[in-house]
């Protein structure tokens, strides 16, 4: 069956592995490190890349292009592959067209973890970057692009600021200059945002969040749309337009084309040389989460919705972000983007500062403290008393994280549950 035609629900629970007769219902793990051929001629040519297959799981493993097929149906685009996790995909999405001497635009609005690779370790590998408000204009934009610049990034809905990324105005800045955008889509997820259809080119994902939705494997996953011409900017592009000598001299954008030169070279290159496979176990456990994805999700905004609403009543609560409330200064962007909502993720600042999210965090019930976002348990996280604790409030205030912030990723409990967890919790204040 095409499921090109199919809703998104019936891709979740069924795109990607379509098992032949008397073969396995379910997506079979192939835990092999290795795979046997009959002579060196038939292995020779996968490593020359004139035939598709298996001869090493660290490049590639049958369960997790199983589980990327999924993915990238659901998300409308060509070609996908696994990662060992969400930072790992980032990295790759952007190393594959960047190398020492390139420049990044970046979105000033994106995970701590993914600011710190682009800034500080790639930066290590003599790529820059320049930063950029989401709220810019296309003046502003513009005006950050160089003759070096290879790539432009944001995030759908930021983590954990919660803003939501102009995806079309960013497409657009991006392909004024010749690069494409990669844009991470981990919390809405493509049951709520298909970045694609907004002129993003390549989007990623930490699979470790809502589409494993349990907290059960971590991962990561890049998606390429297939539409970015990459032989139009071959001068931008050498890696995918001038021959690899380490394949017998294949050009990537020729051999593969739009729809398959990207994650070709991410795979036979990068996955070859830095190894940050998808364990076949833990694409097994994500492609049990992406078959629920669909039911899930919804759930999540519906908890979200309900916890923002409460708390911006709240006389102990200053400030509320979520993108579903109409005073959310996002709200009309998301309405455009997210018109079914955004994701279960709230966060919120305390009157009393960083004393008073501690006495709140404490006195949680329900809510466990935890590290994590995005899957079937609700959990928090003050900043300020965890992972920014070397940090004055006067540096957390200029940082924009401050000291009575506190992050609430909503499960999939009853929300009037959660809704009197944060009652009790906020009386004890």
């Amino acid at each position: 069956m095409n499921f090109d035609n199919a809703s998104l629900g019936t891709k979740c629970v069924q795109a990607g592995y379509r098992p032949g007769n008397g073969e396995p219902r379910q997506i079979p793990i192939v835990q092999s490190t290795t795979f046997k051929y009959d002579t060196s001629e038939d292995m020779g040519k996968l490593f020359d890349l004139e035939a598709s297959g298996y001869f090493y799981t660290r490049l590639q493993n049958p369960t997790n292009d199983y589980v990327a097929a999924k993915i990238a149906a659901l998300e409308g685009g060509s070609a996908a592959m696994l990662t060992s996790s969400g930072q790992a995909a980032n990295f790759f999405a952007l190393f594959n067209i960047c190398e020492a001497g390139s420049h990044i635009v970046a979105s000033s609005s994106i995970y701590g973890g993914t600011f710190n690779l682009i800034s500080v370790t790639m930066k290590k590998m003599g790529i820059d970057v320049t930063f950029v408000s989401p709220d810019s204009t296309d003046e502003e934009l513009d005006a950050a692009f160089k003759e070096n610049t290879r790539a432009m990034f944001g995030e759908t809905i930021a983590n954990p600021a919660l803003t939501v990324l102009d995806i079309e105005k960013f497409a657009n800045a991006a392909h004024r200059h010749g690069v494409p955008l990669i844009v991470d889509n981990t919390f809405p997820t493509p049951v709520n945002c298909r970045p694609i259809e907004w002129g993003a080119d390549i989007v990623t994902h930490s699979t470790t969040k809502y589409m494993d939705g349990h907290g059960a494997a971590v991962g990561g996953a890049i998606v390429d749309s297939g539409k970015f011409d990459w032989m139009a900017h071959a001068d931008k592009f050498p890696g995918l337009c001038t021959p690899d000598d380490s394949y017998h001299g294949i050009t990537y954008a020729e051999k593969f084309g739009k729809e398959g030169a990207f994650i070709t070279k991410c795979t036979a290159q990068l996955m070859r040389d830095f190894g940050c496979i998808q364990s076949p176990q833990h694409a097994f456990i994500l492609n049990l989460g992406l078959e629920s994805l669909h039911v899930r999700m919804p759930k999540h905004v519906e908890n979200g919705q309900a916890v923002a609403e409460f708390l911006q009543g709240h006389e102990k609560v200053v400030k509320v972000n979520y993108s579903g409330l109409p005073t959310d200064p996002y709200y009309k962007t998301a309405q455009k983007y997210l018109p079914n909502g955004g994701c279960g993720v709230v966060s919120f600042e305390l009157a009393g500062g960083r004393s008073a999210a501690e006495k709140f965090m404490k006195n949680l019930k329900l809510a466990a403290i935890e590290t994590h976002v995005a899957d079937a348990r609700t959990c928090c996280l003050n900043p300020a008393t965890s992972t920014h604790r070397q940090m004055t409030d006067e540096q957390l205030e200029a940082a924009g994280i401050p000291a009575g912030l506190v992050r609430m990723s909503c499960g999939l409990e009853d929300k009037n549950d959660l809704i009197a967890d944060l009652k009790q919790a906020l009386d004890q204040i």
